[in-house]
């Protein structure tokens, strides 16, 4: 609280003190009063009204700031109108209803915009579960039934299962903490499963897979690893290049963990997009110019490593290669979901 602000909002009751206090002077000498005893009353007169404002400036002082340091120590500061007590002053007490009030009707609000969401996301989950039946079965017909065509139908069912995956886990990516659990896993097992699920599009766009040192166990959640490279090799596909197009996936030991590498020899990215990769919604000109894309993958990725204590990283270099990193620390937590 400003000493200047407040003293202004005392100038009018100063300004009727000054004017009171010269008056008195005044009628007090016009009736033989000697000029010491009225200097003496004009002094303490205007020394009490001065220590009154001083000391209420103080007081106040103490109060706001107690009450802004309370506010800074608050995690969720909209609900500092929850623990601050009534005001001594009867000039804050129509605020402080008034804080109540919008209070009150920002955590209905609040309130009513969770419940829509979190039904949205219900939704969300369920139409994604009904739309697997339908994908599975046409998968399997075309899996009988096996030609051109149906290779290419499948290459396209891959990419539309991995879409409607993208979807189902975006909507949990705000609490996947409920949904995960960390144990020791295959880093091998998680992407063969991640291979098998994606063989049309390799198969149909003829990239090459080459593996090496996955036989390494670490610590996460298998189906949010699996998440990851998946969405990883999506991109390899997206961005392959015409001639020979190879993917090198691989492990290797590290001081503290285990860091998984994909990489590929696609057309990279350029040098001034590398720092944006993980931003949500950004494409990057491979992806405005080459595919359509959502710009959603790689900040999936990056959120669910963070939230699972991974590290992700990117190197690239354009029409040339581009190297994903994903670092496993090493732990013996295991954590049981809700």
């Amino acid at each position: 609280m400003r000493a200047v602000s407040f003293f202004r909002d005392k100038i009018p009751a100063i300004v009727l003190n000054i004017i009171c206090s010269i008056l008195l002077t005044l009628l007090l000498m016009s009736i033989g009063n000697s000029i010491e005893l009225v200097s003496l009353i004009f002094f303490l007169w205007h020394l009490i009204m001065f220590s009154f404002y001083a000391f209420q400036y103080l007081s106040r002082r103490k109060y706001y700031d107690n009450l802004f340091h309370i506010v800074e120590g608050l995690e969720k500061k909209h609900l500092i109108s929850e623990i601050i007590e009534i005001p001594r002053y009867s000039d804050s007490l129509p605020y402080y209803f008034l804080l109540k009030k919008a209070s009150k009707s920002m955590l209905e609000e609040i309130t009513m915009i969770k419940n829509d969401r979190k039904e949205y996301k219900e939704y969300i989950e369920q139409w994604v579960h009904e739309i697997k039946t339908p994908i599975s079965a046409i998968k399997l017909s075309g899996e009988n039934h096996k030609s051109e065509r149906t290779r290419l139908i499948l290459s396209e069912l891959e990419l539309i299962d991995h879409y409607v995956e993208q979807v189902l886990f975006y909507a949990r990516s705000d609490h996947i903490e409920k949904d995960y659990l960390i144990k020791e896993c295959s880093l091998s097992s998680c992407v063969h499963v991640v291979l098998v699920k994606n063989k049309q599009m390799f198969i149909q766009n003829r990239i090459k897979i080459q593996l090496d040192g996955l036989e390494k166990m670490v610590y996460s959640d298998h189906k949010w690893v699996e998440f990851i490279v998946n969405q990883l090799l999506i991109n390899s596909i997206k961005y392959r290049r015409n001639n020979s197009p190879t993917i090198f996936i691989h492990a290797k030991d590290q001081k503290n963990g285990v860091m998984l590498v994909i990489e590929d020899n696609g057309l990279g990215i350029a040098s001034h997009e590398l720092p944006r990769v993980f931003e949500k919604y950004f494409t990057g000109s491979n992806g405005r110019n080459h595919q359509k894309s959502t710009g959603i993958g790689l900040y999936l990725c990056q959120q669910m490593c963070e939230k699972l204590g991974l590290v992700l990283d990117i190197e690239s270099k354009e029409q040339e290669y581009t190297k994903v990193f994903v670092f496993f620390p090493k732990g013996t937590l295991v954590k049981f979901s809700n």
